[in-house]
This record gives structure tokens, C-alpha cells and sequence, in this order.
């Protein structure tokens, strides 16, 4: 039988009477984990592009750790959750940013040297970065009671989008003092401070006990099928996450082909694409600021709402328009995905049973960023076949129809299989915010 959510009373929920998330030094320490390992994830290909630069690599080598990367990241996401719902989420964080951290001086040694052993390595550090997604999700859970996840998650996400944004001005301004090897020895540096800071969850003290109490050990593949079997539970899980797949396939797909294309032949200049990005991290951050506070009435369909909001994008790409029409667009959409993320992590901690929170959520990783990278690789051939306009507008359509078809799932306005109707704590939390 999974294990019941844990109800809010109506003081855990009211905004207004909570201090600062920040100030609690146990998220903080999870916090100071996952900005760490964020920064190091995105950080990679981007200090590997400086390798390029100075020759060091080729194109096509870079091609070739990035996709060992992405191999290595599909590959430990669904050994990750069952590994974090089995054991000690905080152990998978250790060994995962253990093994990340380790990959950074074999790439390395290999830099200029093998191309097979950074491609090796590459896989090792996206494994690691696989594995440390659902269980920072389910750690996160065991962190913070229940009536605050809301503003920790827009915690988590808030320091995500403060490192796209200043991320590749630091980045830059270290190139200037140090090479691409010791850039990427910080990178390693960095998996350190994830797999070492944060602290012990709830479980933690528990879990010796639970493991004796356990039935005799099962397959991974029937432990995997049981966070399948647990996440058919909920329709509203089923109908968000397919409609998460589908905005990143296309919507993502097209910010990372379209957007460069059509700003180099359409507006003859860089600036668009850099302002058109900025616009959308900005967005972001301060969609991330108001749905740490801010509690919808109807949670569920003010996410898909926000969600299907990334048609914008695309769709101000197919005719010619001046610059800060797509910059804005581009705003709405960056507000629109944290208007979305907040909720669906919040509501995912909160109705699945906990014991299963790390597979769920391994299977909402792997569908939603696992698919992503065949988007951006059908995208071009699509363009060159059918034209930027007819792409563009399938992929807004796809925006915009996939979160509203979602929506039509009853349990999809509140996210909660439980009743439509919000409890008396959840009317006074949502009139106090």
C-alpha cells in the first residue's frame, strides 16, 4: 500500500507566517548542493567550447563528449530512482557527485591527448548529473515539510536561472586568468561541494529499520515498474508530463535551431539571440519570485497555462517583426515555464507516495529531457524540407494544443487525485496569499 501524503495544516501553509526558506540551515546546505551541481551541469559544454576555441578540440569531438554526456545522463536517470527510493536519497547525491567530480581530471587527462577516454568520462559526468536529479527531488521532500516545498522549489529554481544568467560572464572572466584545464578542475571542484554539503534527510535515521522490515529484495526492473505502475496512479502525473514532453521537444527545439537561424537571416545579428535569451531567463527569475509567495486558485491549470505560454516563442519567430516583439515573447515564455515548474514539483513531492517520489520523478526527467535532444535533432532536417515557417508553426501549435488538451483531465486543475474541491486550510492559505 504506498504511503499517504502527509496533510498541511492551515499554518503550515499561510505564507505570510513562514521565515525565509533560506534561513533554514538544513535546505540550505541542499541548496548550496544543488546550485553547485547546476552550475557544474551547465558549466561543461560551455568551458568544452573554449577547448574548440583554442583548438584543443574539434567540433565534431565536441559533438562526441556531448552526446557521451547525454548517453551517460538517459542512462543513470531510471538507476538513480530506484536507487534513491532503495536506499538513502542522500547516499545516491554523494556518489553521484563523487562520480561527476571524478570525471572532471579524466577529461582532463585526455584533453589533446584521447578522445575516447574524455568520451568515457563525459558519460561517467553525466551519469553523475542523472542521478543526482530525482534524488535532490525526493531529498528536497524530506528537507521541507510539506507546507513549504512550494517556495523551496522556487528556491531551487530561482538559483537554476540566476546561473544561465551570470554564468557565462563569470565563466568568461575566468578564461581570462586560467586555461580550459583548470576551468574544468573547478568544474570538479564544484561536484565536491554537491556531493559533500548537503545533509542527511528525514529517512536517513529510518532507514535501517525500514530495510529490515523489507520484503526480500526485487529486480530493478520490477522496482522501476512499480514507480511506472505508481505514477499511472495519478492523471493528472500521466497528462502534465505528456504535455512537458512535448513543449520541450518542439518548443525547446526551436529556441535551439530556429532561433539562432532566424536571428542571423532574418535580423542580421547576434543581438536578438542574446536578447531573446536574456528576456527568457529574466522572465523566469521573476516568475520563480512571485510563485514562491503566490498560490493559485487553480494550481493545476495555471501551470498548464503557463506551460502552453511558450508558444509564444516559436510563433514569434515566423514573421518578420521588430526585435523586442521576440524578446518579449520570449519574456512570457521564461515566466510561463516557472509558472509551471513550481506547481508540478510541488504537487509530484506531495501526492506521490514517498517511497516511490524518486522513480516518478526519474520518469519525469527521462520523458521530458531525455526526448528533448531528438527535437533539436529532427528540427533542421524539418526546416530544410518543410521551411521555418511550417516548423515553427507545428511547434507552436504543439505548445499551445498539448498543455490545454491536459488540462481537460479532472484531476488536472488542482494536480491531486483527491477531491476538487480544496480543503478549508488550502482556501484560507490561498486567500492569505
Amino acid at each position: 500500500m504506498p504511503t499517504p501524503p502527509v496533510p498541511t495544516t492551515a499554518s503550515e501553509s499561510l505564507p505570510g507566517k513562514q521565515r525565509p526558506i533560506l534561513l533554514d540551515a538544513a535546505f540550505l546546505r541542499l541548496w548550496t548542493g544543488a546550485t553547485a551541481s547546476g552550475l557544474a551541469t551547465w558549466a561543461l559544454p560551455f568551458v568544452l567550447g573554449f577547448a574548440v576555441l583554442d583548438r584543443t578540440l574539434t567540433a565534431t569531438d565536441l559533438g562526441l563528449l556531448l552526446a557521451a554526456r547525454t548517453a551517460g545522463f538517459l542512462a543513470a536517470v531510471p538507476v538513480a530512482g530506484v536507487l534513491a527510493d532503495r536506499h538513502s536519497r542522500r547516499g545516491v547525491v554523494l556518489w553521484a557527485g563523487l562520480a561527476a567530480g571524478a570525471a572532471a581530471p579524466l577529461i582532463v587527462a585526455g584533453l589533446g591527448r584521447s578522445v575516447l577516454l574524455m568520451a568515457a568520462a563525459a558519460a561517467l559526468a553525466g551519469a553523475g548529473q542523472g542521478a543526482c536529479r530525482p534524488a535532490f527531488q525526493a531529498l528536497t521532500a524530506e528537507v521541507v515539510d510539506a507546507g513549504r516545498r512550494q517556495q523551496a522549489n522556487a528556491a531551487m529554481t530561482l538559483s537554476v536561472r540566476v546561473t544561465t544568467l551570470t554564468g557565462p560572464s563569470l565563466t568568461a572572466l575566468l578564461a581570462v586568468f586560467l586555461d580550459t584545464r583548470a576551468l574544468l578542475l573547478g568544474i570538479g571542484l564544484l561536484w565536491l561541494v554537491a556531493a559533500l554539503v548537503p545533509g542527511p534527510g528525514a529517512r536517513a535515521e529510518t532507514e535501517e529499520t525500514a530495510s529490515a522490515e523489507r520484503p526480500e529484495r526485487v529486480s530493478f526492473l520490477a522496482e522501476f515498474a512499480d514507480g511506472v505502475r505508481e505514477a499511472r496512479r495519478h492523471p493528472w502525473f500521466l497528462a502534465g508530463l505528456a504535455a512537458l514532453t512535448a513543449v520541450i521537444a518542439t518548443g525547446y527545439s526551436a529556441t535551439g535551431v530556429a532561433l539562432p537561424l532566424v536571428s542571423r537571416d532574418e535580423y542580421g545579428t547576434e543581438v536578438v539571440l542574446a536578447g531573446a535569451m536574456t528576456a527568457y531567463t529574466a522572465g523566469a527569475l521573476a516568475a520563480a519570485l512571485l510563485i514562491a509567495r503566490w498560490r493559485p486558485r487553480s494550481a493545476g491549470w495555471t501551470a498548464l497555462a503557463g506551460l502552453a505560454a511558450y508558444g509564444f516563442a516559436p510563433l514569434s519567430l515566423m514573421v518578420p517583426v521588430h526585435p523586442v516583439v521576440v524578446m518579449a515573447a520570449y519574456a512570457v515564455a521564461g515566466i510561463g515555464i516557472e509558472l509551471f515548474n513550481v506547481p508540478w514539483f510541488t504537487a509530484t513531492q506531495r501526492e506521490v507516495a514517498p517511497d516511490k517520489l524518486a522513480r516518478v520523478s526519474s520518469l519525469d526527467f527521462l520523458l521530458s529531457y531525455g526526448l528533448a535532444p531528438v527535437g533539436l535533432v529532427l528540427i533542421a532536417p524539418a526546416i530544410d524540407t518543410f521551411g521555418t515557417r511550417a516548423v515553427l508553426a507545428v511547434c507552436a501549435l504543439t505548445c499551445f494544443a498539448a498543455p490545454a488538451v491536459a488540462a481537460l483531465v479532472p484531476s488536472a486543475r488542482h494536480f491531486s487525485h483527491r477531491s476538487e474541491t480544496p480543503s478549508g486550510a488550502e482556501r484560507e492559505a490561498r486567500r492569505a496569499a
